[in-house]
């Protein structure tokens, strides 16, 4: 005879998974490394420095 199986615990080991899968796709589509999100940051603050110090003063 076979080994009875907890449904319960099966059901949700299937979901944990899933949503691991999911989100390990959502990682590769949408994520970035700490270092590109950090230079995208230097970057825009940069821009916004430049745009700032070519305002004239009134």
């Amino acid at each position: 005879m076979a080994e009875p199986v907890n449904l319960n615990r099966f059901r949700k080991a299937k979901a944990r998974a899933d949503k691991k899968a999911r989100a390990d796709e959502n990682a590769v589509k949408f994520g970035r490394t700490k270092a590109e999100r950090e230079l995208e940051r230097a970057r825009a603050e940069k821009a916004r420095s430049d745009i700032d110090s070519h305002k004239r003063d009134e």
